[in-house]
């Protein structure tokens, strides 16, 4: 079943089936969880006029490959803004929650540009996209990710961090135009910043993810796009890091900032 499969079938029925081919370990890729929680929210909204401003997710327990419902609610609607709650329930239990606000534009004498400016990265053209390595997650083989700078997951590194190209593998996802349930799925792809100093293989997992929407996606899912994370604090098995997505035009589209769970 592909996105727009799962995207339909929201739309259609109370429970859905989680695709195939997003595992993560023993549990379902994070990222296919927002983004599906952001699908429920869009149709729930059913408002063209207002887009995202921002969203939070609390991954409450682990989802597994099997059936799930979805529940909205609309918190508030206001004039320029409506915030929404959707929850995404397994096993009669709460397994994630999404409260996400979208708004209008609203006049303003207020401006400021101070946004993190793109990386300037050698051209993908000229690089290789990283293969699938054995006992990397199933879910690493819906995207392709290049990475530009840092040390990959669990090498040792002394120092956090990295950034890189990534998009949709296209032959596994046909193009069209991105959503922002495509954004959440696609930008939590990227392991914790952290991992590059693992000594060796071991668990870390999203805990809360915050995301701010910038600029309005001018994109399809075969489109690179660059992705920076930052991590500011990592101790007593928690890290939090921010992390900015730039789209090959180098427009900010996203600031995320995630607490994560480390065990290691």
């Amino acid at each position: 079943m592909s996105l727009q499969h799962s995207y339909q079938a929201l739309a259609e029925q109370e429970w859905i089936d989680i695709p195939t081919g997003w595992l993560q370990g023993r549990t379902i890729y994070g990222g296919l969880v927002a983004g599906l929680m952001m699908q429920k929210a869009l149709l729930t909204l059913a408002d063209d006029t207002k887009h995202l401003l921002s969203c939070s997710v609390t991954f409450v327990g682990p989802v597994q490959q099997a059936k799930v419902r979805l529940t909205s609610e609309i918190l508030r609607q206001g004039k320029s803004v409506t915030t929404l709650e959707v929850r995404l329930w397994q096993d009669d239990a709460v397994q994630s929650i999404l409260v996400a606000s979208f708004g209008t534009q609203r006049e303003s004498s207020i401006h400021v540009h101070q946004e993190p400016v793109a990386p300037a990265f050698p051209s993908v053209d000229g690089l290789t996209a990283e293969p699938h390595h054995p006992l990397a997650p199933e879910c690493f083989k819906q995207l392709d990710m290049v990475w530009v700078t840092g040390q990959y997951p669990c090498t040792a590194s002394p120092k956090p961090d990295f950034s890189g190209w990534y998009r949709f593998n296209p032959d596994l996802h046909e193009n069209r135009d991105m959503t922002v349930a495509d954004l959440m799925v696609s930008m939590d792809i990227w392991p914790p910043g952290v991992l590059p100093m693992f000594k060796s293989m071991a668990p870390a997992s999203s805990l809360t993810w915050h995301l701010t929407y910038v600029h309005p996606l001018k994109n399809q899912l075969h489109d690179w796009m660059k992705y920076h994370v930052e991590t500011q604090y990592a101790a007593d098995g928690y890290s939090t890091e921010a992390a900015y997505l730039w789209d090959d035009q180098n427009r900010l589209i996203a600031i995320s900032r995630q607490t994560v769970t480390v065990f290691a």
